[in-house]
């Protein structure tokens, strides 16, 4: 794989207008090094390219150290956002590869590592300003717990190839260089990954939906720009194919998926069958990711499928009458739960909960417990201590059953 080199050109905005290197507020004079604010400023895109790619918070901040130590090392760097880009990417590549070996033999069902919170700190892009409402909502969905989910689908140079060209901007020419490839193949990578997205979105989606509640997989997967036009060769294959919307996509979206999760604890202080089922769809799937790192009996393992068992098992859960308590939040940018343990069993974090949702129903709930991809949230859980109140809850619970039954049976007849 090619180096990256200070030489690279000045990358391309999402419309096609070059931009000049000053622009960026870093621009060196020959023979400099960027300073500690210059580094300090391109931390968080570097973060955000590399989270995208891999997925794993850890992963993603031990790569923004070394890909920032290496363009603390380069003198003269023109573009230093495009520059901090070209090197995470390529580091990100190498990661996934040998990540990809691990998750392999991962316990159970891998989901991406939790980002709790708002982002109005992170650049959505190549430093460009603040973003607006509309801009912060794109970046939501690049870093949604659900669109991460989609891009475990695709190879590591497809996962690059997309993420530069269609979420980040880059034209297939500097897509290629970042990669270490030819254009041509860098348009084939870029297209090969949507039609793999617009693949598993589809498949997911029940045959009774109409498509004008279509959305494409990414909401910049459609429209590219027109300095970005694909040849006339081009097929229909090279562009995504509609599949449901699972995202807010307008404040009247984010107002009802808010309103969603309201619901859903509403259901959950009810502990009623009924109240769950009112708020899933037929097709709706549960995922839960504890990596074998849980005490038994805390976490699924596989997947379940479907309204009723869906909701039957969320009652179950809650029926348990474990010592925890949620709490709302942004999970990965999207209205979601933290799972917190009571002060009763010491507190912490236990896990989040990240909500799809279609058609006004959630379509997909996924809990991390795993405590290894929860510890920069914060305290966590003592789990053993959580369940050891599990156990006592139900011996009390059996207890008291077989003394209202022997009280029962001590009772005179009326005959």
């Amino acid at each position: 794989m090619t180096e990256p080199t200070e030489s690279m050109e000045p990358l391309t905005s999402p419309s096609g207008t070059a931009r000049n290197p000053g622009d960026t507020g870093t621009a060196q004079r020959p023979g400099t090094f960027l300073d500690d604010a210059a580094l300090g400023r391109l931390r968080p895109l570097s973060f955000t390219v590399a989270y995208r790619m891999l997925g794993s918070v850890a992963e993603a901040e031990d790569v923004v150290q070394e890909a920032l130590t290496r363009v603390s090392q380069t003198p003269d760097v023109r573009n230093p956002d495009a520059f901090v880009t070209t090197v995470t990417t390529r580091i990100a590549i190498d990661v996934l590869r040998s990540a990809r070996v691990r998750r392999e033999s991962y316990v159970g069902e891998w989901l991406p590592e939790p980002l709790v919170g708002p982002f109005p700190s992170l650049p959505v892009a190549m430093a460009t300003p603040s973003p607006d409402v509309a801009r912060h909502a794109e970046l939501a969905d690049d870093l949604s717990t659900a669109f991460l989910v989609l891009l475990e689908t695709l190879t590591p140079t497809e996962r690059a190839a997309f993420l530069l060209h269609d979420v980040l901007g880059f034209p297939h020419s500097q897509a290629a260089d970042v990669i270490g490839t030819s254009e041509v193949a860098a348009r084939q990578l870029a297209s090969r990954a949507r039609r793999r997205i617009a693949a598993s979105t589809t498949a997911q989606a029940p045959a009774s939906n109409s498509s004008e509640n279509s959305t494409p997989a990414h909401p910049r997967a459609q429209a590219q720009p027109p300095a970005q036009a694909q040849p006339p060769a081009q097929t229909h294959a090279d562009t995504p194919a509609p599949a449901r919307s699972t995202r807010p996509r307008s404040a009247a979206d984010r107002a009802r998926a808010e309103q969603l999760v309201s619901r859903f604890l509403a259901a959950c202080e009810d502990g009623a069958v009924d109240s769950f089922l009112e708020l899933l769809t037929e097709d709706v799937v549960l995922t839960g990711d504890g990596g074998g790192n849980v005490p038994q009996g805390m976490s699924i393992v596989r997947p379940v499928a479907g309204r009723v068992t869906v909701a039957r098992m969320l009652a179950t859960f809650i029926s348990r009458g474990a010592p925890l308590h949620f709490e709302r939040a942004l999970v990965g940018g999207e209205p979601g739960l933290l799972i917190v343990a009571d002060d009763a069993v010491g507190g912490g974090l236990i896990g989040t909960w990240s909500f799809e949702v279609s058609d006004g129903l959630l379509s997909g709930i996924r809990g991390v417990i795993n405590p290894r991809k929860l510890g920069h949230l914060g305290p966590l859980a003592d789990l053993d201590r959580l369940q050891a109140a599990l156990r006592r809850e139900l011996e009390e619970r059996t207890a008291a059953r077989r003394a209202a039954a022997h009280r029962a049976d001590d009772q005179p007849s009326d005959s």
